[in-house]
């Protein structure tokens, strides 16, 4: 299983229509070409999905799960949600520099 590790700033979306956000980490730069370069080889075989995403188990902190990474246009990488049990596990808040793993 390959991985791959980064740090970067937790961030919130909330459409105005919308009473709920979401919260994102951007994977750019090396780590997005590390895991576009493995997709791109083969190593994902069968866990592509809708978007363009990707099935992928995730790291932070003790907390470990399956989820989905997402092409993202505006960095050029790929973004990940992280839902609330995770952020409360982990005690994460908007802006909060978070290191995450994400294994193929």
């Amino acid at each position: 299983m390959e991985s791959f590790t980064t740090t970067t700033p937790l961030w919130r979306w909330q459409p105005a229509t919308a009473p709920a956000a979401w919260f994102f980490l951007t994977i750019d730069g090396d780590v997005a070409d590390g895991i576009r370069f493995a997709a791109m080889s083969g190593q994902w075989l069968d866990k592509r999905g809708g978007f363009g995403s990707a099935r992928v188990a995730v790291t932070i902190g003790e907390t470990r799960w399956q989820t989905s990474v997402f092409p993202h246009k505006e960095s050029g990488g790929w973004i990940l949600p992280v839902k609330a049990a995770v952020r409360k596990a982990e005690g994460l808040a908007e802006g909060d520099e978070v290191t995450v793993t994400v294994s193929l």
